[in-house]
C-alpha cells in the first residue's frame, strides 16, 4: 500500500544534493514533519499527496500552517503565555 503523503527534502542544501523522502498516511504528522524541516532550515523540494505533487495554494497552505504553529510555540515559550493569549494578541492558533 502506498503512503498517502510524501515529502522530498534536502538536508544541509549548501553542502548536499541528496534528496530524502519522508512517507506518512497521517496529515498531522505531515505538518509536524514540515515544522521540523522549517526549524532545521532543510530545503523542502516537494510535497506529494497520493503521488501528485502539491503546487501553489495547497503547498503554501501546508507550509503556512506549520510556520504559524512554530511562531505560536515560540511566543508561548518566550513570553510565558497560554495558547488563548497568543491567539488573542497575535492571531496564531496553538
Amino acid at each position: 500500500m502506498l503512503s498517502k503523503f510524501s515529502i522530498d527534502y534536502i538536508v544541509q542544501p549548501q553542502h548536499n544534493v541528496r534528496v530524502f523522502t519522508h512517507y506518512t498516511d497521517d496529515p498531522v504528522e505531515v505538518e509536524d514533519f514540515l515544522m521540523h524541516l522549517l526549524v532545521s532550515r532543510t530545503r523542502i523540494v516537494a510535497i506529494r499527496h497520493d503521488s501528485v505533487a502539491l503546487t501553489g495554494h495547497q503547498f503554501d497552505k501546508l507550509l503556512k500552517n506549520a510556520a504559524e504553529r512554530i511562531a505560536s510555540t515560540l511566543l508561548r515559550e518566550s513570553l510565558s503565555l497560554d495558547a488563548e493569549l497568543v491567539k488573542l494578541r497575535f492571531g496564531f492558533a496553538a
